[in-house]
């Protein structure tokens, strides 16, 4: 499985955001998630459970000024500077602070760059995480399921999840957000079950863009099977010809 064993990772190639410089807000040694997703590329929860040391906002502003001044003079490129890492990193409770202090160092050391949050939204109803997020340039926010079997069978949240609060929630970002969905097969579920609902809560939410992909690592579940990009085509058709704008990564 694939961990961060640093604050500030990269620039990777990511499909969805270019050259992505990451930043990991939890634990570098292991994982810390409120879901634990049977496709995560960061393994099971229980495989991450041995660190639980969560970098500081100062810590973050040191290592990324260092990174940034370091691809700065290596003419190293980077389009999205990305909080993602090992697991969610809206639980870090230093996020509000950490994104203004990322927004400082991006805007005075590589300003062409974008700010992406990947984030399960599970956080958005805090004030601070709503506000911290509606100051990225791209908060990328998850609904893999539209029914409540399907959240716990794809995504397996711990602790308290109700997906109407979290359409309630991302409402109040008036389509300003991106929405990601993972689009997968296993022998008890498949993707196209959730279609229908699915596509009502996009119409609901109406964001500005959404992000459909499938499976591109290993997964901790085994027996997972990815979308070909025709396949996801088909199942988005209806929002495509209605005006959404849909990137497919297959």
């Amino acid at each position: 499985m694939l961990r961060f064993q640093d604050i500030v990772f990269g620039p990777v190639h990511s499909r969805r955001l270019g050259s992505s410089l990451g930043i990991n807000l939890l634990p570098p040694k292991g994982k810390l998630c409120n879901f634990d997703c049977i496709y995560c590329e960061c393994g099971w929860n229980r495989d991450g459970m041995g660190d639980r040391s969560l970098p500081s906002p100062d810590d973050v502003r040191n290592a990324l000024s260092a990174r940034l001044e370091q691809c700065a003079a290596e003419g190293v490129k980077i389009d999205s500077i990305t909080f993602s890492g090992n697991g969610e990193p809206t639980v870090n409770p230093g996020f509000a602070e950490i994104m203004d202090i990322v927004l400082e160092l991006r805007d005075r050391l590589c300003p062409s760059a974008k700010v992406s949050v990947l984030s399960n939204a599970t956080m958005v109803g805090r004030e601070d995480v709503f506000a911290a997020l509606r100051k990225a340039d791209n908060p990328i926010l998850k609904i893999d399921a539209s029914s409540a079997a399907g959240v716990l069978r794809i995504n397996r949240p711990s602790g308290h999840y109700d997906l109407s609060e979290v359409v309630r929630n991302l409402k109040r970002f008036e389509g300003n957000f991106i929405l990601q969905t993972m689009f997968l097969k296993s022998p008890d579920f498949d993707s196209a079950s959730e279609i229908s609902g699915w596509t009502a809560l996009v119409r609901e939410l109406h964001p500005r863009e959404i992000m459909a992909y499938t499976l591109d690592r290993e997964t901790p579940e085994k027996d997972l099977q990815k979308y070909s990009a025709e396949e996801i085509g088909e199942l988005v058709r209806p929002l495509v010809e209605e005006g959404f704008n849909i990137q497919i990564r297959a």
